[in-house]
């Protein structure tokens, strides 16, 4: 017998390994497989409506016919002003609890706070815009009452990502610029954010994901379901992809079949560019990273 021949306990091991490989691969088909069966069924329905005009025109006919451009820039408009508003802060607040906040009861809370907000349902938000921005700060309904209740859903999963980001950039850059003489800030401004940014860049993706396909939130405080003309600035109303599409699918008789397939497409591939110019902007920041 060989002296290199497997043992049975080598055997028994390898076919554990197999047989947990084998398990993770089923679970990551299944869910891919899920994306792939939607994606194809909107491409196989909704593909048939899909042209240039219907990108460029307004919807007419009640919304049974023409396009829905006016929906489309509006969905860019609510979800740039929302990253305009939330990211900035989010970041800001990530800085503050992972370089300067001391480990105490308060902290502790705040941590707590963020965890809770990101389970708050989207209603329950939609309420709280309605009430704060839309009638306390007299916003109305407009953009940006929309967008900032979008911001504030979405805070904790800038915060979070940033947060876990800047915890990543090892504590030895810290200390080699504060040997050098520098501040806490022209630390983090100069060493921690640059090496850190490809996280928040996670961060920016996931909100552009959500906030896109939001419907309750910007239903109540400045999305409207139909609006012939384009808002010239954030105190107007602008139509949105996600509550058109809930109101062509729901609300709106005699819809030809693939209209909403044809708007659920438009939607998801606008998430998908979006999500794709962040991702290729993280991947080429982190290619550039020494470390």
């Amino acid at each position: 017998m060989s002296m290199f021949a497997r043992t049975a306990l080598d055997q028994q091991n390898r076919r554990v390994e197999w047989l947990v490989k084998t398990l993770f691969l089923m679970m990551t088909v299944l869910l891919i497989v899920p994306v792939v069966l939607i994606m194809g069924i909107l491409i196989q329905r909704g593909a048939p409506v899909l042209s240039w005009g219907f990108l460029t025109e307004v919807p007419t006919n009640g919304m049974t016919a023409g396009g829905i451009f006016t929906a489309l820039i509006g969905t860019v408009w609510i979800v740039t002003v929302a990253l305009i508003a939330s990211v900035p802060i989010g970041v800001a607040a990530a800085v503050y609890l992972s370089e300067y906040a001391p480990d105490n009861w308060l902290t502790r809370a705040i941590n707590l706070a963020i965890i809770n907000l990101a389970g708050v349902p989207s209603i329950v938000h939609a309420l709280f815009g309605l009430g704060a921005f839309v009638v306390f700060f007299g916003f109305g309904r407009s953009i940006l009452a929309a967008s900032l209740t979008l911001a504030v859903m979405t805070l904790p999963i800038v915060i979070v990502a940033t947060r876990e980001s800047l915890q990543a950039v090892p504590h030895a850059f810290r200390e080699a610029c504060w040997n050098m003489g520098a501040t806490r800030w022209q630390t983090i401004r100069k060493v921690v954010l640059p090496n850190s940014i490809s996280g928040i860049l996670t961060g920016v993706i996931l909100e552009v994901s959500r906030t896109a396909g939001e419907t309750a939130p910007i239903m109540f405080t400045g999305a409207a379901a139909f609006l012939p003309f384009l808002p010239q600035g954030v105190l107007d109303q602008t139509m949105a992809m996600s509550l058109h599409l809930y109101v062509v699918s729901t609300q709106v008789p005699n819809v030809p079949e693939a209209l909403p397939f044809g708007v659920a497409l438009v939607l998801i591939s606008m998430v998908l560019v979006m999500n794709a110019t962040s991702i290729a902007f993280r991947v080429y920041l982190r290619n550039k990273r020494k470390w």
